[in-house]
This record gives structure tokens, sequence and C-alpha cells, in this order.
């Protein structure tokens, strides 16, 4: 029997990255972000609990730049896993589906987690 030779699925030559890719696997990496850093948050309380030591050890490592930065990725983690979770209830509804209405959606999850990540470190400091 001769073999059809099909391209793969999806084609890579007509294949187009569009939007709502990027904001899929985005979700992804910030859930995987959240659990990572849900971990570090343990380790923080479990510092707390220690004493005054461990605290001030823990305090020291989430006080330095690169402490406030991973700080600021989780917060923004959260709210665009938050406001992107908001959007895919819309579409367990059933509204939202169409190209043009899941592209803006989704800038708007976007810009709406870069809004709630600016408040909250506002409010923060």
């Amino acid at each position: 029997m001769a073999q059809v030779q099909r391209p793969l699925s999806p084609h890579l030559q007509v294949y187009r990255w569009q939007v709502s890719n990027t904001l899929s696997i985005l979700h992804r990496l910030t859930g995987v972000v959240l659990a990572v850093g849900s971990a570090g948050l343990v380790g923080w309380l479990l510092a707390l609990a220690s004493g005054p030591g461990a605290f001030q050890q823990a305090a020291a490592i989430v006080q330095s730049i690169p402490g406030q930065l991973l700080l600021v990725g989780w917060t923004f983690a959260f709210c665009y896993h938050l406001c992107n979770g908001i959007r895919h209830l819309a579409w367990d509804a059933g509204y939202g589906f169409d190209k043009h209405t899941a592209r803006k959606s989704g800038i708007a999850a976007v810009a709406c987690a870069a809004v709630l990540t600016a408040a909250i470190w506002a409010l923060a400091l």
C-alpha cells in the first residue's frame, strides 16, 4: 500500500502566530509562576514562624532588588491569571468567541492585569 504524504497539523508554512496563542501560553506560564511563587510564600511564612533570625534573612531576600522584581512579577502573574480566568468564564458562558472580540478581550486582560499590578504596588508602597 502506498502511503499518502500529508502535512503535519498545523502546517508550519501556512500557520500564522496570533494574539490568542500568546495569551494562552501566557495563561499557562502564569499558572506555573503562581505555583512556584506560592512555594516561596510558604517559605516566607515558615521563616516568620521560625523566629526573628530566620525572618530577618527572609525579609532581606524579599526587600532586595531581585526579590522586589520577583514579587512584582508574581503580582502580575496573579492579576493576569485572574483577568484571563474571567475571560475564560465568559467563553464558558458562550460569549466572545468571534475572532475580533477574542482579540480585544485578550488585550484588555493584559491591560487590566498591568493596571491592577500597578495599583497594588502603588498601594503597597
